[in-house]
């Protein structure tokens, strides 16, 4: 008949206890023993009896494994409180941005001559010299643009006036070239209509008959 199961509960009686501390404290300490060895685990126990008394078991050194385990609880505490401190330096983040857009909207509205009621004179006078001093910009933006495309055209005109004289020099070549041709067709023609008159004598000397011949 095999054990019954043990009730998970304080022993009163301060004999047993002491008997059931020193049993399962060597099985204990058999256990981390053997899953050291068996799984190439690093294992460190600490136990304290009742009446104070220290009992421990490390696979290598006590210490080395105590400071391994406070590096690696600091680091998931870090871990843990990150998501958090994140959040709440986003919210921060988020209600300054806010802030911001709110009083550049307001300043906005002012420039825009909304809103004046609750200015002051400082104020006023602020926006004044805000207005004044971007109009003074807008102004040079302006006069620079204006000189740019006067620029431009100075140059488009150039390059037209220059293309315009390529082609009147043309033309001017290309008529003179044609007067030149019609001179000389009209000097070959007027050769051709000259008439050569030849003289031809017929007959014996002395009793020749001349004729005319017109060439």
């Amino acid at each position: 008949m095999g054990r019954g199961k043990t009730e998970m509960r304080r022993i009163e009686n301060a004999t047993s206890r002491q008997v059931t501390f020193s049993k399962r404290r060597n099985g204990l300490l058999k256990k981390a023993f053997e899953l050291s060895v068996l799984c190439d685990a690093e294992v460190a126990l600490i136990v304290f009896s009742p009446r104070g008394k220290l009992y421990e078991f490390a696979s290598s050194s006590m210490q080395e494994t105590i400071n391994r385990y406070m590096a690696h609880s600091k680091n998931i505490n870090i871990e843990k409180r990150m998501p958090e401190q994140n959040a709440q330096q986003l919210k921060l983040e988020v209600a300054a941005m806010a802030k911001k857009i709110e009083l550049l909207e307001g300043y906005k509205r002012k420039l825009l001559g909304e809103s004046l009621g609750s200015c002051s004179m400082f104020e006023l006078h602020e926006i004044e010299s805000q207005l004044e001093k971007s109009l003074t910009i807008i102004r040079g933006k302006k006069h620079h643009m204006l000189a740019e495309q006067i620029a431009e055209l100075k140059e488009k005109e150039k390059t037209l006036t220059e293309e315009n004289l390529v082609l009147r020099h043309k033309a001017e070549f290309s008529l003179e070239l044609n007067e030149n041709r019609e001179f000389v067709e009209n000097d070959e023609t007027g050769e051709e209509d000259i008439e050569v008159e030849t003289e031809l004598f017929i007959g014996r000397p002395g009793s020749r008959r001349q004729c005319n011949i017109n060439a």
